[in-house]
């Protein structure tokens, strides 16, 4: 038919009221089964299709979550978003993915946007800048819930999902330990986020519980195009480290472009190891890299699991954590 078909038509052909034909096609307990089938079968017959700005007017929310993400191109937000997105179409919710590149007014206008657009939830990943949350709790005072993940707020009045930063930064420096190195080059990303001081400061604990535990040199890079030359100047001086921790994928990447322009061989000259959302990056490499796993797939399942859960009942805020792991190469 080349008529839109509306609940409007669909009660007029079968003679009954317009929420009779709305409460059956939503099975509710107050409309008699034969009622409830002649209303689905003549829907599916006209192809009936619910008009989504209706429902979203009734419900005050839509069936749309949106996703603030730094970017897309980086594989643990990838695999993330691909959580995200599969795990919600299961349940009949669509995703809206917006991008901040870390530009906090940025981050802003995709918040008023959610909420302009009512949409059921969001997940949000904070930028190093963002330090107002008034508009995310603006969100959740509109029944919006808000589940922050991997760059999350530091306060406890919001919901996160994360990875057990200090565990896996903790496993990483224990396995340093077990191989008896003397000097090892640590690389952190921005000193301003919560995730590198919670790292940082785990992966310190340990060192500093043994006296005889190799020396520790640490640097920060806030440009990644600057870490392969910190990297580099570090190789090259009197006092080269012979083991090198990268807190994510992205430093490795540009610790072993230093490691290959110099030549140098792994583990024998330099040993490496990183925190990794999975498999990809460590095994790029000959040899394989010895990592801590911190899964962005996994980590979006749960995220998924605490937003339908908020979208459901009033709860309290909660912090829920997926736990690392080590995964043995022979880089170290």
């Amino acid at each position: 038919m080349s008529d839109v078909i509306t609940l409007k038509k669909i009660s007029q052909l079968l003679n009954i009221s317009i929420s009779t034909a709305s409460r059956a096609l939503k099975d509710h307990p107050d409309i008699s089964d034969i009622t409830k089938q002649k209303v689905k079968e003549l829907a599916e017959m006209l192809e009936y299709e619910p008009n989504p700005f209706a429902i979203q007017l009734s419900t005050s929310h839509s069936n749309i979550f949106g996703l603030i993400v730094p970017e897309v191109s980086n594989l643990f937000y990838t695999s993330f978003i691909d959580a995200v997105e599969n795990e919600s179409r299961k349940i009949g919710y669509t995703l809206i993915i917006l991008k901040t590149d870390d530009d906090p007014a940025i981050e802003a206008n995709h918040i008023k946007y959610c909420k302009k657009q009512r949409v059921a939830g969001l997940f949000a990943c904070i930028t190093p800048g963002t330090s107002n949350f008034d508009l995310f709790q603006s969100l959740n005072k509109s029944s919006i819930p808000v589940i922050f993940f991997d760059r999350v707020p530091d306060n406890s009045n919001c919901n996160t999902v994360c990875f057990e930063d200090e565990t896996a930064a903790t496993i990483a420096a224990e396995a340093i330990l077990k191989k008896n190195r003397k000097k090892v080059l640590a690389i952190f990303a921005e000193p301003s986020l919560s995730i590198t001081q919670k790292r940082l400061k785990a992966f310190q604990q340990v060192f500093q519980q043994y006296p005889s535990a190799p020396k520790l040199n640490i640097y920060h890079t806030n440009h990644y195009e600057n870490t392969k030359e910190i990297i580099k100047q570090q190789l090259q001086s009197n006092d080269r480290p012979d083991t090198i921790f990268c807190m994510s994928d992205v430093i490795l990447t540009y610790a072993m472009k230093a490691i290959h322009e110099l030549q140098l061989t792994i583990p024998d000259e330099v040993a490496v190891i990183t925190i990794s959302n999975s498999d990809f990056f460590p095994k790029l490499y000959t040899p394989e890299i010895t990592y801590v796993e911190t899964s962005g797939y996994k980590l979006g399942v749960l995220a998924l699991s605490a937003m339908m859960t908020c979208v459901k009942e009033d709860v309290p805020y909660q912090k829920l954590y997926v736990d690392p792991y080590l995964v043995e190469g022979q880089s170290l």
